[in-house]
C-alpha cells in the first residue's frame, strides 16, 4: 500500500486564507518528520501551494537525506515574493524532484465556470510547465474539494494522476491519490501512526467520504 505525505509550509509562514496557519509546521517538525520517512519506499511525499519555504527549507532537507518529492504551486503565485518562482521550479527540476499542478489562485475546483475550468485545468498547468522548464502531468486539488465532475474534467485533460486531501492508504497504481496532511497540530508520534497503523474505522470513514465526492 501506499501513504502520501504532504506538507504545505515551513516555518513561519504568512497566512493568506483563513485557516492557513495550521498547515504550517516548525522547521525542527519538519525534519524530524523526514527522519522518520527516510528509507520507507511506501510513502510518498509531497507540497502542495508553492511557499518559498519549499526551496529554502525543503529541497535542501530532502537532498542531505537522499530522498524525493513533488510540488504543487499555484500558477498564480509566481510572482509573489512568499511564493516559489520559475528559477525555483527549474531547480526543483534539476534536484530530481517533480513538479504538479495546483491550479491557479487556490480555489475548489467544484462548480467553475468553462473559463474558470479552463484557467484552473489549462492555462494554470501551461504556464507552469514552462516556468518549471518540463511537463505536467499531475495535479493535487486545492482545499481537497472535487466532485464528479471536476474529476470528469482532469481525466478529460489528460492527468496521469490526482491527489486529494483524504486520509487513507491506496494503491500505488491508483489515478485518485488520497493523502495525510501534515499540520501544526502533529507530532512525530502522529505521522508515525500515520504510515504505521492497521486500517480501521477512521479510514473507512475516510474511504466512505471520497467515495461519496466522486458520485456526487
Amino acid at each position: 500500500m501506499r501513504i502520501n505525505i504532504c506538507f504545505h509550509g515551513i516555518g513561519a509562514g504568512e497566512e493568506r486564507e483563513p485557516g492557513g496557519a495550521n498547515y504550517w509546521i516548525s522547521r525542527e517538525l519538519f525534519l524530524a518528520v523526514l527522519d522518520e520517512l527516510r528509507g520507507r519506499p511506501d510513502v510518498r511525499i509531497s507540497f502542495d501551494d508553492g511557499n518559498s519555504s519549499d526551496i529554502d527549507v525543503g529541497l535542501p532537507a530532502l537532498l542531505e537525506r537522499g530522498m524525493q518529492a513533488t510540488f504543487f504551486p499555484l500558477a498564480g503565485r509566481l510572482e509573489e515574493a512568499a511564493s516559489l518562482g520559475p528559477d525555483d521550479l527549474r531547480s526543483l527540476r534539476s534536484a530530481g524532484m517533480g513538479v504538479g499542478t495546483h491550479g491557479w489562485a487556490h480555489v475548489p475546483w467544484r462548480n467553475l465556470s468553462p473559463a474558470e475550468q479552463h484557467r484552473e485545468f489549462v492555462e494554470a498547468r501551461e504556464i507552469l510547465a514552462e516556468a518549471s522548464g518540463g511537463p505536467i502531468e499531475e495535479a493535487a486539488l486545492p482545499l481537497g474539494r472535487y466532485d464528479r465532475a471536476s474529476l470528469a474534467r482532469l481525466r478529460e485533460h489528460g492527468y496521469r494522476t490526482v491527489f486529494t486531501s483524504d486520509r487513507y492508504p491506496t494503491r500505488a497504481t491508483t489515478w485518485l491519490q488520497p493523502r495525510y496532511s501534515v499540520t501544526a497540530r502533529d507530532t512525530v508520534a502522529s505521522v508515525r501512526h500515520m504510515v504505521d497503523h492497521r486500517p480501521g474505522p477512521a479510514d473507512l470513514r475516510a474511504f466512505a467520504s471520497s467515495s461519496y465526492k466522486r458520485r456526487r
